[in-house]
């Protein structure tokens, strides 16, 4: 939980679980939405957090990794 102790990030267990188990951004974007929904904040302040910031993020890195593909193939 807390960074300065463990020495990781979010991003970086993220990046573990895409290496160790070949997981996928969509895989990265449920496990964000599901842990959203468990939170200890109320319901709707959740709700916001996953239409207005999350799905939204997820979209541009989406759209930033489809541009990539496309650049490199071209």
């Amino acid at each position: 939980d807390n960074r300065l102790m463990s020495g990781t990030s979010m991003t970086r267990e993220f990046e573990h679980l895409v290496d160790a188990f070949g997981y996928t951004l969509e895989d990265m974007q449920w496990f964000t939405v599901n842990a959203m929904k468990s939170a200890f904040i109320p319901f709707d302040e959740r709700l916001a957090m996953i239409n207005d910031v999350i799905k939204p993020g997820y979209a541009e890195l989406k759209s930033e990794w489809l541009f990539r593909q496309t650049a490199v193939t071209s």
